[in-house]
C-alpha cells in the first residue's frame, strides 16, 4: 500500500518518482493561485490571495522548470508512469509560458481573466460551511489591498516596458469597478454567502472590512487605472499582441499553452479559413429546409433580424437551457458507461458582471462537495440574445460538454489529484466542441433553428482561429475582426463584440476549442478504423473521460493503445 504525506496542503503519493512531482508540482500551482485552490475545494489556501509580483512569478518559473526537467527525464523510466510524467511536464511547461507572456502587465479588462474582475467573480463563489473558513474569508478580504496594489505595481512596470493594455478594455474595468463601488454597500456580492453555523459577530466584521480595507482598495486600483494606465492604452487599430515588444514570442507560448501543439500562427489561420469555406454546403441545405434559401448571407440576416429568434427575457432563456439539459440528461446512458456523481445546476450570469461576460459558461464542482457545478447563462440583455444558440451552448457547457468532462475527473479518485484537475484547455474545450456534434448523433437538437445553433458554433469556433490569429499575429484592428466575424457567423453584433474584446483580452485561449475538436474526431476516426466491429462508442467516451485532462498528444497514444 502506498504510504500518505504532505506536500504543502495537498495529499501527496510519497514514493519519490513521477506521482511525487506530480503532487509537487500541484502545491506549487495551487500556492500560486489560492482562490482557486480554494474553488477547488483543496484545503489550506482559504486565507491568501496570489502574490503578483515579479519575484514571486520568477521564483515560480524557476521550480517549474526544475520539475519540467526532472518529469521528462522520467520517462522513459520502467517504474514510472509515462502518461503521468508527461501530463507534469506539459503543466509544467505551460506555467513557464504562462509567466514570460508576462499577462499580468497589460490583461486590463472587465471579465474574468482580469485582475480585479476575477476577484469580484469569483471570491462570492467561496463557500462558508463552519466558522474556521468564515475567518480565513475575513483575512482573504483583508488581503484584497496588498494584492491589488501589486497588480497596480505590475501594470505600471508593463506601461514603462511598452506592454500596455488596450484602452477600450481598461475603460470597461474601470466601468465595471464604477457599477460595484457605486453599489450599496448591503447589495455587495462579497457579502452575499451564508455562513453556516453561529455568527459570532462575523456578518458585522466581514461588512467593516468590506467597507473600509476592500472598497478603497478597489478605489485606488481603480483610480490607477482610469489616471495612469488608461492614457497609455492601445486604440483598437492595435489591439494584438503583435503589436507589443516580445509579443510574436509571448503570442506563440500562449498558443503553446491552450493548443499542447506547436501549429503556427499561419496553420490554424488557414485551418479555420478552409472550415468556415466548408460549412457553407451545410448552411445551404439547412436554409432550403427552414427559410427556402441556400443564400448565406440571406441566411445569416434571417437568423440574425427575426424577433421571433430572441428571448422574450432571462426566465424563458433560463428555463429553455433547464430543458435541454434535462433531455441530454435523459439520453446519456446510450452513449457514456460513467456517468457524473451529481447533476449540473443552472443559474443566470450575477448581475454586476453579467454586461461584460459571455453567452454562458460552466464552473465545475469543488472536490469537498460544498459547490456544485454549475451553468452559469447570461441574461442580461435577453431580449437581445439568439434563441437558436441556447441548446448548442447548453450541451457544450453542461451535459454531456463541461460538466461531464471536469465532473468525471474530480472523480477518479485513482488519479494523482494533479491528472483530474490540470489546465489543458485543448482538450476540456476541444471536448466541449465535440460534444456539440456528438448531440446531433445523440438526436438532441429539438428542431432545425437549434441545428442553425450547432452551425453557428462551429463557424465562431472556426472564425476564432481566423480572428485570434489575425489580431495577435498579423495585425487586425477590432473593425477587421468585428467585420469578419460579421461575415462569416450569424452572431449578433451584441455578442461578436464580446467575442472580439474576449480574444484580445485573453490571446491564444480561443484556439483550443477547434484544435481539439478535430483532434479528438481525428483519434475517434482512428479507433474505429483500427477496431472495426469491436469498437464501442460507451467504451471510447469513457476512454477519453477516464484519465483526467490529456494533452492532446498524449491522449492520441492512450486511445491507439486502447483494444490492443
Amino acid at each position: 500500500m502506498i504510504g500518505f504525506g504532505r506536500i504543502g496542503d495537498v495529499m501527496t503519493t510519497g514514493d519519490g518518482g513521477v506521482l511525487a512531482l506530480a503532487d509537487e508540482l500541484l502545491a506549487a500551482q495551487l500556492a500560486a493561485e489560492p482562490l482557486g485552490a480554494t474553488l477547488l475545494g483543496v484545503p489550506g489556501y482559504d486565507d491568501k490571495l496570489a502574490d503578483p509580483s515579479e519575484s514571486a512569478e520568477q521564483a515560480l518559473r524557476a521550480h517549474a522548470l526544475d520539475i519540467a526537467e526532472r518529469a521528462e527525464a522520467s520517462v522513459g523510466a520502467h517504474d514510472h508512469d509515462p502518461v503521468t510524467a508527461k501530463v507534469v511536464a506539459q503543466q509544467a511547461r505551460a506555467m513557464i509560458d504562462r509567466i514570460d507572456a508576462r499577462m499580468i502587465e497589460y490583461t486590463v479588462t472587465d471579465i474574468f481573466v482580469g485582475p480585479a474582475a476575477s476577484l469580484l467573480t469569483f471570491l462570492p463563489m467561496v463557500a462558508l460551511p463552519d466558522v474556521e473558513r468564515a475567518q480565513s474569508y475575513l483575512s482573504r478580504l483583508r488581503a484584497v489591498p496588498e494584492h491589488l496594489d501589486g497588480v497596480a505595481e505590475r501594470h505600471r512596470a508593463g506601461v514603462a516596458a511598452g506592454r500596455t493594455p488596450v484602452r477600450r478594455l481598461v475603460d470597461a474595468a474601470v466601468a465595471h469597478l464604477d457599477r460595484y463601488l457605486t453599489s450599496p454597500v448591503a447589495t455587495d456580492p462579497l457579502l452575499a454567502q451564508k455562513l453556516v453555523g453561529e455568527d459570532n459577530g462575523f456578518a458585522a466584521e466581514r461588512e467593516r472590512v468590506v467597507s473600509e480595507i476592500v472598497r478603497p482598495a478597489f478605489a485606488r486600483y481603480r483610480a490607477a487605472l482610469a489616471d495612469e494606465i488608461a492614457p497609455h492604452g492601445r486604440a483598437d487599430d492595435r489591439p494584438g499582441l503583435c503589436a507589443l515588444p516580445g509579443g510574436d514570442a509571448a503570442y506563440a507560448a500562449l498558443s503553446r499553452v491552450h493548443t499542447t501543439t506547436d501549429l503556427t500562427p499561419e496553420e490554424l489561420h488557414q485551418t479555420g479559413l478552409d472550415l468556415i469555406a466548408a460549412l457553407r454546403e451545410e448552411y445551404a441545405e439547412l436554409g432550403a429546409r427552414v427559410f427556402g434559401t441556400q443564400d448565406q448571407t440571406e441566411i445569416f440576416q434571417r437568423l440574425i433580424s427575426d424577433p421571433d429568434l430572441r428571448w422574450r427575457d432571462g426566465d424563458e432563456l433560463l428555463e429553455h437551457a433547464r430543458a435541454a439539459i434535462e433531455r441530454a440528461e435523459a439520453a446519456a446512458p446510450g452513449w457514456f458507461g460513467r456517468l457524473p456523481g451529481q447533476r449540473c445546476r443552472v443559474e443566470p450570469v450575477p448581475a454586476a458582471e453579467a454586461p461584460g461576460a459571455p453567452a454562458a459558461y460552466y464552473m465545475p464542482p469543488s472536490l469537498d462537495g460544498l459547490r456544485p457545478g454549475v451553468y452559469y447563462a447570461n441574461t442580461d440583455r435577453a431580449h437581445e440574445r439568439d434563441r437558436f444558440l441556447a441548446e448548442v451552448t447548453a450541451f457544450h457547457e453542461a451535459v454531456p460538454g463541461h460538466h461531464f468532462q471536469l465532473t468525471l475527473a474530480m472523480e477518479l479518485a485513482e488519479l494523482p489529484l494533479l491528472r483530474r484537475l490540470a489546465d489543458v484547455n485543448a482538450y476540456v474545450e476541444g471536448w466541449g466542441l465535440y460534444t456539440e456534434r456528438l448531440a446531433e448523433e445523440m438526436g438532441l437538437y429539438s428542431d432545425d433553428v437549434a441545428r442553425f445553433g450547432m452551425l453557428a458554433m462551429d463557424s465562431m469556433r472556426a472564425g476564432r482561429l481566423v480572428v485570434d490569429t489575425g489580431l495577435h499575429a498579423k495585425g487586425w484592428s477590432r473593425d477587421q475582426a468585428v467585420a469578419y466575424l460579421r461575415e462569416n457567423t450569424p452572431l449578433s453584433v451584441l455578442e461578436i463584440g464580446n467575442e472580439i474584446d474576449r480574444y484580445i483580452a485573453y490571446p491564444g485561449q480561443a484556439l483550443s476549442y477547434m484544435v481539439g475538436r478535430l483532434e479528438i474526431q481525428r483519434i475517434r476516426a482512428a479507433a474505429q478504423a483500427r477496431l472495426g466491429d469491436r469498437f464501442d462508442i460507451r467504451a471510447f467516451h469513457d476512454l477519453i473521460l477516464g484519465g483526467g485532462p490529456l494533452p492532446l498528444t498524449v491522449l492520441d497514444e492512450v486511445v491507439a493503445a486502447w483494444g490492443n
